[in-house]
């Protein structure tokens, strides 16, 4: 389930069966860094659109956390604490930028650390290929994170 009026309604209706949020984090840069964290953006979000297809009916994906500055811990364990008042089980956050990956030890998995591969110049036959493979590790970790936390 997206962000959106119409799956939002849905959770309303069946929160029950809905127990994940996943987060995609997103750098954004005003300097020579710029074009990097836009690539690592589209990744991230592009992988959320197909995690969510994949998991439908089990986990919502919320828009991005966005930052300009180096990784902050202490707002992932504000955004993690109200999910979790809100009656979610599981608090994921995705990313593409490798600065969380320290951030990432400490949080005992809960963000995913995906390397994003530069889509601009990829067919979409082979951009969809990419993903897929991506996805299929990822659906892994999402569930081994599901067994860790029941």
């Amino acid at each position: 389930m997206n962000w959106n009026a119409k799956d939002v309604q849905v959770y309303l209706e069946e929160r029950e069966y809905i127990d994940t949020i996943v987060i995609p984090l997103l750098p954004v840069a005003f300097d020579d860094s710029m074009k990097r964290a836009a690539e690592q953006g589209e990744f991230t979000q592009l992988l959320s659109l197909h995690l969510e297809r994949q998991f439908k009916g089990r986990m919502l994906v919320l828009p991005p956390y966005t930052y300009m500055e180096e990784p902050a811990n202490i707002e992932l364990d504000k955004w993690e604490a109200k999910a979790k008042e809100s009656g979610f089980s599981h608090v994921f956050f995705l990313t593409s930028d490798k600065r969380w990956k320290t951030v990432s030890e400490e949080r005992k998995g809960t963000i995913f650390y995906v390397p994003s591969i530069p889509l601009e110049h990829m067919d979409e036959q082979y951009k969809q290929s990419v993903m897929e493979d991506q996805l299929k590790n990822l659906m892994s970790d999402i569930i081994r994170g599901w067994q860790q936390n029941e």
